[in-house]
């Protein structure tokens, strides 16, 4: 490889590289700025416990599912528990493990910040047309080392564990059409 390539590819590197960075920070306050409940991060931490089998809602279950580190995981859990928006016992399968669950007000605050996300989702990546969109995820799996058959993340649905709340339905539908009206506009104006 000659070194005028190598240089130029060495410093595309550097800057997606301290992009990631900058684009993290600007996702997360952006984040924070439409929910009024949580810290997008809180939601976050809600969502892996939701996205575990109730049994395994461990702290490092927890940690794992978001890749940080268990330190941090429990300080946003410790913050949650002190809005009542989860519980803390001893995990029944060892003693030594902690479980965390969801409260019914932390549901309800999901169901909430659940419909914010989607107007977040579409905010965020308007200007993006659906093969931008596929083309990025399949860039970031690849950047983080997954293999397509592997699960990421939140694949999973877990709205079966919140259909109970009232209002849930109506919620998603709300949510659904408010998203589809933000695509339209990039259909119609940019795609």
């Amino acid at each position: 490889m000659e070194y005028s390539k190598a240089l130029k590819d060495l410093y595309l590197m550097q800057q997606i590289y301290a992009t990631f960075f900058s684009v993290t920070n600007k996702l997360q306050t952006q984040g924070d700025n439409y929910f009024e409940k949580v810290t997008s991060r809180q939601y976050l931490i809600m969502l892996a416990i939701s996205h575990l089998p109730e049994d395994e809602t461990t702290l490092i279950n927890i940690a794992n599912k978001l890749e940080t580190s268990k330190q941090s995981a429990k300080k946003l859990i410790d913050n949650l528990e002190q809005k009542g928006y989860v519980v803390t016992m001893p995990s029944k399968r060892d003693k030594r493990a902690i479980n965390v669950t969801i409260t019914e007000t932390g549901k309800k605050a999901m169901m909430e910040c659940g419909e914010i996300a989607v107007t977040l989702m579409a905010d965020t990546f308007n200007d993006f047309t659906t093969e931008q969109l596929e083309t990025l995820w399949d860039l970031l799996k690849r950047l983080h080392g997954v293999k397509d058959e592997e699960q990421v993340a939140f694949k999973e649905d877990v709205n079966y564990k919140f259909e109970h709340l009232e209002g849930f339905q109506e919620a998603q539908t709300r949510a659904l059409e408010r998203f589809v009206t933000r695509r339209k506009r990039l259909v119609n104006g940019k795609e």
